[in-house]
């Protein structure tokens, strides 16, 4: 039996005291008197849209994603979906058949992969924001080979790429959530979508329709009909103004990082799929500006929360709980008996992170 004390975040609210666990699953939380600064006890993060980190990126196929889990848990991510980008048929189909490979043999210093989001390439090419240019229409049969390889959890898909609805109604049949993300459609098919099928909405406000009042768009009909937007809060693609706009509108947004080969790693040069990247600072972008993905880690968006005002109970929610609960994992994203020990200890003076707990195995957090 392991354990840690502090003040932890349970399922049903703050307990002083201790959690324990037998193997991978949390044993007991027990009551008891704990020091005045004693650390946080919080779920650990869970990121449903992850396409790199530690110089390595999905697409490349190989052990990438094996690179991209560990980087990902040394900052307190515990569970993540492997994220593909817009590419030929040939080289999504790699990148599928390698994550599936690296989630058959999980090593324990990795966050675990749930499964892959299909971003791409069923995507609006007047839309692309960083993808390349290689969007298709969407297709049953694609969507199946795909699945065979890795299961698929979540699929960004434009309106404009499936305008009967067809491989939607099929997604959705399959327990598949699909999300309205790189679109030009108007707030009359976003609404259409979201009331026959669509479950929520990928990086919210980045790459579609903006909000007019005369054309409110996909950022309108998310904001009046949605009840799951992602959204990237590294302050960089989103104003804390709009990201507290999308907290009042719909009932569960959730962080992701979007992250690129760039996350962990100095400023420099790295690619994104196969668009060479630059990193300076906390941003990444393209030659021409175009930010493309993000460097952010989930301890930063938890971070980043706080400071714009959030507790820490919703905080944590919006970087755990509400992204398991979405994809119906619902053994992870909290501290209840019976859960996967995963856990991040965090300092209260600061918010860094000192230690994870990754399946019942403690290790020292890294922080930016």
């Amino acid at each position: 039996m392991n354990d840690i004390s502090g003040r932890i975040l349970t399922a049903d609210g703050w307990v002083d005291g201790r959690v324990t666990w037998q193997d991978d699953r949390v044993a007991a939380i027990i009551p008891e008197d704990v020091p005045a600064d004693a650390p946080y006890i919080l779920p650990g993060f869970v990121d449903l849209h992850c396409h790199g980190g530690g110089g390595a990126d999905l697409m490349e196929g190989g052990d990438a994603a094996a690179k991209i889990a560990a980087l990902h848990a040394r900052f307190g991510t515990t569970a993540m979906l492997a994220t593909t980008m817009t590419d030929t048929v040939p080289a999504i189909t790699r990148a599928m058949r390698d994550a599936g490979a690296v989630m058959a043999a999980q090593a324990p210093d990795q966050a675990a992969i749930l499964g892959v989001h299909l971003e791409g390439p069923f995507i609006d090419r007047t839309r692309l924001g960083a993808q390349p240019d290689a969007a298709i229409p969407a297709s049953i049969p694609l969507v199946d080979d795909f699945n065979a390889l890795a299961p698929i959890r979540v699929v960004t898909m434009a309106p404009e790429a499936d305008p009967e609805g067809e491989v939607t109604r099929y997604l959705d049949g399959k327990g598949i959530r699909v999300q309205i993300g790189h679109s030009s459609c108007d707030y009359e098919t976003a609404a259409l979508a979201f009331e026959s099928g669509r479950h929520g909405v990928t990086h919210m406000f980045n790459a579609m329709t903006p909000l007019h009042h005369r054309a409110p768009g996909i950022v309108g009909a998310a904001l009046a009909h949605a009840e799951h937007a992602e959204v990237i809060p590294d302050l960089l693609h989103v104003h804390p103004g709009a990201i507290r706009v999308a907290l009042r509108a719909i009932p569960n947004v959730y962080a992701v990082t979007d992250s690129c080969a760039a996350t962990g790693m100095p400023d420099g040069d790295y690619r994104l799929g196969t668009q060479p990247v630059r990193r300076c600072g906390n941003g990444v972008r393209l030659a021409d500006g175009t930010l493309a993905g993000s460097c952010l880690t989930l301890l930063e968006a938890f971070q980043n929360f706080v400071k714009i005002g959030l507790s820490i109970e919703e905080a944590s929610a919006r970087t755990s709980t509400i992204a398991a609960d979405y994809i119906g994992v619902w053994d992870r994203g909290r501290i209840a008996v019976g859960s996967i020990a995963d856990m991040v200890v965090l300092s209260q003076a600061d918010f860094s992170l000192q230690q994870v707990v990754l399946r019942g195995r403690v290790r020292e957090g890294a922080n930016p």
